[in-house]
Formats: C-alpha cells, sequence, structure tokens
C-alpha cells in the first residue's frame, strides 16, 4: 500500500512540473474524444545569441539581479575550440555567473598627458582607463575592461585583495603634490570638464557592472600606506551630490554624532588604548586595512590620513579629531556596516 501511494505521489510531482498536452479522435459515431498525450517539460525560452559574422553577442540578463548575478556579456563570447571537438552553446547561459568588474579605482597620474600615455601604455604599470587634461569629448582606453589592468598594486579593501583582479582602473592627468617649505603636502586642482568626463565615465561602468557606491574607491583608499592619489583635491562630494556616484555622509547624522562628543573629554580620551582600538577597528570594518592594535604609529595615522582625503578633505593631518570621528560613525551607520 505504501509502495502504490509512493507512486501516486511521485507522478503527481512529476505532473506538475510538466505541460499536458491533447488531441482529439472520432468514435464510429462521430463522437469527440478528448486524449491525453505523455506529458513534456517546457522550459522558458531564453534570448538568442546574436551573431556578427563568426562573432558572438549575448546582451540579455535573465539571472537572479538581486543575487549581483548577470548573464550580459558587454563584449563578443569567448570559448574554447578544442581539436577534433566541437562547443555548442545549446545550454547557454548559465544563470550562475557575475562579473569579474566589482570595484572601481581611482588614481591620478602625477604626470602630464604625454608621460601619462607613455607610462601607461609602454611600461609595466596600466589602466583602463585615462582622463586627459584637455576640454574636449575624448577619454582615452587603453585596456579591455574584461582584462587586468596594473593600476593597483598591493591593495586591499575589506576582505578583498590584489584589486587589480577585480576592478576596473581610471586615471586622471593631474600633477599630483609638491612639499612647500613647511614640509605640508600641497595637490594641484582638477579642473570642472576633467570631473564631469570622471564623473560619466564612472556612472556608465558603474551602472553596468552594478557596483555598489562602496565599491567605488580611490587608490589611497586600498593602499593607504603607498598611495595619496587622487587626493583631497578630488570632488568626491561633488560626484555623491551631482551624479550618486560614491559613498558620502548624511550631514544630519554626522552633525548628531559630533554633538555627542564632549571637546574636553574627547582631548583626554581619544589617546586612550581602549577609544584608539575602536577608532581603529571602526576603520577596519569601513573597509581600510589595518590591524586595531590600540596605539597609533606611522601606518595607521597613514590610514587616517587616506579616510580624510576622501571624506574630510580641509583638514588631512592623519589625526583623529571629533569631525573624522564623527564622520566616521556616519558612513558606517549609512551604509549599514557590521560592529
Amino acid at each position: 500500500m505504501r509502495k502504490t501511494l509512493y507512486i501516486i505521489g511521485l507522478a503527481t510531482i512529476v505532473f506538475s512540473c510538466t505541460t499536458q498536452k491533447y488531441y482529439y479522435t472520432t468514435d464510429k459515431k462521430n463522437n469527440l474524444t478528448k486524449t491525453t498525450t505523455t506529458t513534456e517539460n517546457i522550459t522558458p525560452p531564453k534570448p538568442s545569441i546574436t551573431h556578427q559574422g563568426d562573432v558572438e553577442f549575448y546582451t540579455k540578463n535573465i539571472a537572479n539581479a538581486s543575487k549581483n548575478d548577470n548573464t550580459i556579456s558587454y563584449g563578443s563570447l569567448v570559448s574554447a575550440k578544442p581539436k577534433g571537438y566541437k562547443v555548442t552553446k545549446n545550454y547557454f547561459p548559465a544563470l550562475g555567473q557575475n562579473f569579474r568588474q566589482r570595484y572601481l579605482i581611482l588614481h591620478y597620474t602625477a604626470l602630464d598627458e604625454a608621460k601619462s600615455i607613455t607610462v601607461l601604455t609602454q611600461q609595466s604599470v596600466s589602466s583602463h582607463y585615462l582622463v586627459n587634461d584637455k576640454n574636449d569629448d575624448e577619454i582615452y582606453q587603453f585596456v579591455d575592461e574584461n582584462k587586468r589592468a596594473y593600476h593597483a598594486g598591493v591593495s586591499r579593501w575589506r576582505n578583498d585583495y590584489n584589486l587589480n583582479d577585480s576592478s576596473i582602473g581610471i586615471e586622471i592627468v593631474n600633477p599630483g603634490f609638491k612639499i612647500d617649505a613647511a614640509g605640508n603636502k600641497v595637490f594641484a586642482d582638477f579642473s570642472d570638464f576633467q570631473i564631469k568626463k570622471v564623473a560619466n565615465l564612472v556612472k556608465d561602468i558603474a551602472d553596468r557592472y552594478s557596483i555598489p557606491a562602496t565599491n567605488i574607491l580611490a587608490h589611497s583608499d586600498i593602499a593607504p600606506t603607498r598611495k595619496q592619489d587622487p587626493g583631497p583635491k578630488f570632488p568626491w562630494k561633488k560626484l555623491y551630490d551631482d551624479y550618486q556616484i560614491g559613498m558620502w555622509y548624511d550631514d544630519a547624522t554626522m552633525k548628531g554624532f559630533l554633538s555627542q562628543i564632549n571637546p574636553t573629554d574627547f582631548v583626554t580620551q581619544s589617546t586612550t588604548s581602549p577609544f584608539v582600538f575602536k577608532v581603529q577597528t571602526a576603520f577596519q570594518q569601513l573597509g581600510y586595512d589595518i590591524t586595531p592594535s590600540g596605539t597609533w604609529d606611522k601606518q595607521n595615522s597613514q590610514v587616517v590620513e587616506a579616510f580624510q582625503y576622501h571624506f574630510r578633505p580641509s583638514k588631512y593631518n592623519g589625526v583623529v579629531d571629533a569631525e573624522t570621528w564623527a564622520i566616521l560613525q556616519a558612513l558606517l551607520q549609512k551604509y549599514n556596516v557590521a560592529k
């Protein structure tokens, strides 16, 4: 009896996952009789692969966008050609896939345009794009977006290392900084037309690859002990306000945190080991490569300076003051970073 019930149940499951077909016949008295054919599985049709000569393209997403899966190919499909065999795409594409391009990293070249082009195309460093310093409609591409460019070097953000593997690099022609008589870094400005080019380029790339705001970063964010670019003169707030690009804190939230800080107590507290450890942990939670130790040394002070380049450019001395601490807390709250 149990075996019979099992078979009936299994048949019901199979029936529910398939589609029935019917055909009609007539008997000797010309009465119509509906007869059920065997059932068959019906798979929803997939968009077809586009052919341009021998080149194939697939430009539709049929995967689950909420999981950041994506079947779109923005270039031609690359397939193996094993000798003596044929690779078919009868079941293409698989739903479980996503883009290699998960980060956007912004740099300045610290060179003029001519030298920037030479270095980025003829030497061992490279970038996917270069934004020139001319008021024209050109942006130079050096590397296919599907390939790694050598722009990030030794790098980390959160749990991701060596971001060349997972990023697109954008260089901007800019002389960088000079050291003044007092030993301070003095950074060069970016032109408005350069920022407009950068914004539209970043917007296009981020939209196509679904790159989140938390993954649009400065070179100094992912390599704070080595790099300063694109520096405090790069207008991250303008990109956020005018183009909805990248991270920025909510001013009201920041001021709320700032209002809770007693300036006198903060000066005393800020040098204690438990508080320093807490602040360093917060930088680590946001994404910076820092090991909380409870003391400030040159390397983790450089992390603070890199953070200030990005989010507090009016003062970038590598010292955590009340405003820096309030901005960091506001960012953690806004971007739901686990504490």
